[in-house]
């Protein structure tokens, strides 16, 4: 007795079966040299030709089942090939039927990737947004799912800037395009209750979480980084320097909606990164202001006449995640994984704020915020620290962990050590000078 209608049994059928063998046979030794690639763009031609067949030859959605126990009994060590499988790769090629673009977008991320948009994401060309952005920034598939759920792809660019006006056409469309509205800062768990100084610690325990959310290019420099000007003192809430705009961004937090001074106030700290701190060589500094609530018109009233490139944009506390991105919260694995990384973000925020203030304290000024290397280099007292030399290795793992970038288990747990150390003797010198 057959076990699935006739239409299966025919030539046509034995046909694609065969040329389906060939491909994968073909594909497994060009494998060696692209494998993701290759496996994606292999995944995608199984599945357009099922669809071809099933939109031209009528075949239902068995035909599914019995080419997966086929092609299981012919390659089984290949795992792929289940019914689920084919099912989702039939699903990319109606979703993606260019090439092309499964080439150059979906071929590049994993195949779990390719699924988390297939699933989540309808709307075409929102998936290919989501796919190029999932390329460009490494994003997990965590990562990925979080950044769908925030609905990002409506937020990107959105802010309200005078970037058109006052930087150049290249650096502006790229400003623009980087600038959120609103931000999510659901990863912070806090009501609306709160100071700014709750806030801004807030966004400096969670600093991988932050500048994941500012996006792709943001180094952070800085909190309360203290400014001089005309015998006075000034602290701005967090300064980052951009890699790819190659200058300073000054974002200001407000727990309140938008008023016009902050634009003036924002004017100001421009200014005067501009003349203490900007290089030559370095684009204008931007600012973004980071508000509870914003009245459009105001804040285009606000902006018009600024010679100063800045920012409004709105950010979104939330003391639960809906429903939806409950899958895409962190595991007690995925936790004690990240720990590491967090104590190391927490180490440098710590370790800079005791150089900088032993810096102050002993007289020693620069035009330009020195990193920490330059930071110890600059104190013989800080070079003569027992530690100093353990330290001078795992600047590195630092900068990465802050950055965003994932530091090796191991070298994660030696860098808390050394740094855990020399930050002891930092504060133990000042304690006792």
């Amino acid at each position: 007795m057959s076990l699935v209608p006739s239409p299966f049994d025919s030539s046509d059928y034995v046909q694609l079966l065969d040329a389906l063998k060939e491909r994968i046979r073909g594909s497994r030794l060009r494998a060696a040299l692209a494998v993701n690639e290759e496996l994606v763009l292999l995944y995608w031609g199984v599945g357009r030709d099922i669809l071809e067949r099933q939109d031209s030859a009528g075949w239902g959605a068995k035909i599914v089942d019995r080419l997966a126990a086929d092609l299981k009994r012919d390659f089984p060590e290949m795992t792929g090939f289940s019914p689920r499988n084919l099912k989702y790769m039939r699903a990319l090629a109606e979703a993606f039927p260019d090439r092309e673009i499964v080439q150059q977008v979906i071929a590049q991320l994993p195949w779990g990737h390719a699924i988390s948009l297939l699933e989540t994401v309808k709307d075409p060309a929102q998936r290919i947004w989501y796919g190029e952005q999932a390329r460009e920034h490494g994003w997990s598939r965590k990562v990925l799912a979080h950044q769908i759920g925030s609905d990002l792809f409506a937020r990107q660019g959105k802010a309200i800037t005078n970037f058109a006006r006052t930087l150049p056409a290249p650096q502006s469309d790229l400003a623009q395009a980087l600038i959120k509205d609103p931000y999510s800062f659901d990863f912070l768990g806090l009501g609306p209750d709160i100071s700014e100084r709750e806030l801004e610690r807030s966004l400096l325990d969670h600093l991988r979480s932050l500048i994941l959310e500012l996006g792709k290019g943001f180094a952070f420099v800085g909190n309360q980084y203290h400014l001089e000007v005309g015998g006075q003192d000034y602290y701005l809430d967090l300064l980052f320097y951009h890699l790819q705009l190659r200058c300073f961004v000054v974002v200001e937090l407000k727990i309140e909606d938008f008023k016009p001074e902050f634009a003036g106030k924002m004017n100001f700290y421009l200014s005067a990164i501009d003349d203490l701190l900007r290089h030559a060589d370095d684009a204008p500094t931007i600012g973004i202001i980071l508000c509870q609530g914003k009245n459009a018109v105001v804040v285009e009233y606000a902006l018009r006449d600024s010679a100063k490139p800045m920012g409004v944009a709105e950010y979104k506390l939330s003391g639960a995640l809906p429903i939806s991105l409950q899958a895409a919260l962190p595991t007690a694995d995925d936790l004690a994984r990240e720990f590491p990384l967090m104590s190391l973000v927490r180490l440098r925020i710590d370790i800079e704020r005791e150089l900088r203030s032993l810096a102050q304290d002993e007289g020693i000024t620069s035009d330009r915020p020195l990193p920490l290397n330059e930071l110890v280099q600059q104190s013989k007292a800080v070079r003569s620290l027992p530690s100093a030399r353990d330290f001078m290795r795992i600047v590195r793992s630092l900068h990465s962990a802050a950055h965003g970038v994932d530091v090796a288990p191991d070298e994660a747990e030696l860098a808390n050590e050394a740094g855990a150390r020399f930050l002891a003797e930092i504060r133990d010198y000042r304690a006792n000078r």
